[in-house]
């Protein structure tokens, strides 16, 4: 055998698709019955594929270690695998996309499954062989030992691309069993945490009655980033795309203020509650001066005690602490930082301590918030790994 790829998520699939593009005979190996299951579970809500903005905007948002977009030390450009390269290979796989008024960038029909179908039909036209139900079980002295139906197989491939993910939604395959096995080689990893998570946090009875709801038209201030997305209140807390945006400083410590009003001055807030009616309780009147019961709410849990004096409740408004305890766990994050680290990879993620073996995705230290950005980081970790294995296999020759 050529070249194994094990883990059939959007990196591994790159992986093989690069390698398949350079001639090579590909096995992709994956524990689950079917391929890219949290690829599929996150396109339920929207496939979100990229970020059309310019490049050195989008690789800001990428953290950790490991190489993926940044520079330095990332190594890859624009041309590559940035916004505009991800646009124009899901048109080759004939995705018509749009772009939304935030940047993100969608498929027309919004869902993950017809891109997966496309391309799981070009690579097996490349000569991909896909294999299911075939769980990496560590180690047999040079091999590589599966369990899989009917028993165990061991494989001696030339070149083994690594896709296996990360830690969250253990469930749908990324359980990080293959950290002791890689540990154990001499590759380090740094200790999974979560991201893009939500945060917990012990509401009072009164906020039962907004569990659900979206909270829309605010600003979250943290560590010096602004974020405007939207995001819910929960049983257990606060979830959703605005939050995940700033969960990686928040869960590192950063204090996180919310500016209820953020497109009204102090001033001009100010004056809206100073000719709010006296006679109107405190709830009434913060609703008719934000404009938004749920908002209301917030500054009633989070901003006791309230001030009298319509100035300083003005500013009040446009800095409420957010009170949270601590971030959710890995079980209900959608991504997960840490991994291998940079310092075990070379510049094409070849493992230092096990040449011919190279790793992607969400196994490697890097983290980035949704919208776009996840995703392409997988693509892009992908794509290098891949071509990495290929120019292995020509040096080898």
């Amino acid at each position: 055998m050529q070249a194994l790829v094990i883990g059939a998520g959007p990196a591994g699939l790159m992986a093989a698709e690069v390698l398949a593009g350079q001639g090579v005979r590909v096995v992709v190996a994956e524990a689950m019955p079917t391929p890219a299951r949290k690829f599929l579970m996150a396109g339920k809500s929207g496939l979100n594929l990229t970020r059309a903005e310019p490049f050195a905007d989008f690789a800001a948002h990428y953290g950790g270690s490991a190489p993926v977009l940044r520079t330095p030390p990332g190594y890859l450009q624009s041309k590559e695998i940035g916004p505009e390269a991800v646009m124009a290979w899901a048109r080759g796989l004939g995705m018509e996309l749009f772009t939304g008024s935030t940047g993100r960038v969608f498929p027309v029909g919004m869902k993950a499954s017809p891109l997966l179908r496309a391309w799981l039909a070009r690579l097996a036209g490349a000569g991909v062989a896909l294999r299911t139900r075939w769980r990496w079980s560590g180690f047999d002295g040079d091999g590589w030992r599966f369990d899989v139906p009917g028993g165990v197989q061991v494989l001696r491939p030339q070149v083994v691309v690594l896709a296996l993910g990360g830690a969250s939604w253990p469930r749908l395959g990324s359980d990080a069993a293959w950290v002791p096995w890689l540990a154990a080689r001499g590759v380090a990893v740094a200790p999974f945490r979560p991201a893009n998570m939500g945060f917990r946090v012990g509401w009072s009875a009164q906020m039962a009655r907004h569990f659900g709801q979206a909270v829309k038209g605010v600003a979250l201030h943290v560590g010096g980033q602004v974020g405007r997305g939207e995001w819910v209140v929960t049983r257990h807390g606060i979830e959703g795309g605005g939050v995940y945006e700033l969960a990686a400083s928040m869960r590192d410590g950063a204090e996180a203020f919310v500016d209820l009003a953020p497109d009204l001055a102090i001033e001009e807030l100010a004056r809206r509650f100073a000719r709010a009616p006296a006679k109107l309780s405190v709830g009434n009147r913060l609703r008719r001066v934000l404009g938004d019961p749920l908002r209301a709410a917030l500054l009633l849990e989070w901003g006791q005690p309230l001030p009298n004096d319509p100035e300083r409740l003005a500013a009040h408004a446009k800095a409420l602490r957010l009170r949270h305890d601590g971030p959710m766990g890995l079980e209900r994050a959608i991504s997960s930082a840490g991994g291998i680290t940079g310092a075990s990879l070379t510049e094409r993620l070849e493992l230092r301590a096990l040449p011919g073996v190279f790793a992607a995705g969400e196994m490697l230290d890097w983290e980035a918030p949704t919208g776009g950005y996840l995703l392409t980081g997988c693509l892009a970790t992908g794509r290098l790994a891949g071509f990495g294995a290929a120019a292995y296999l020509a040096e080898a020759r």
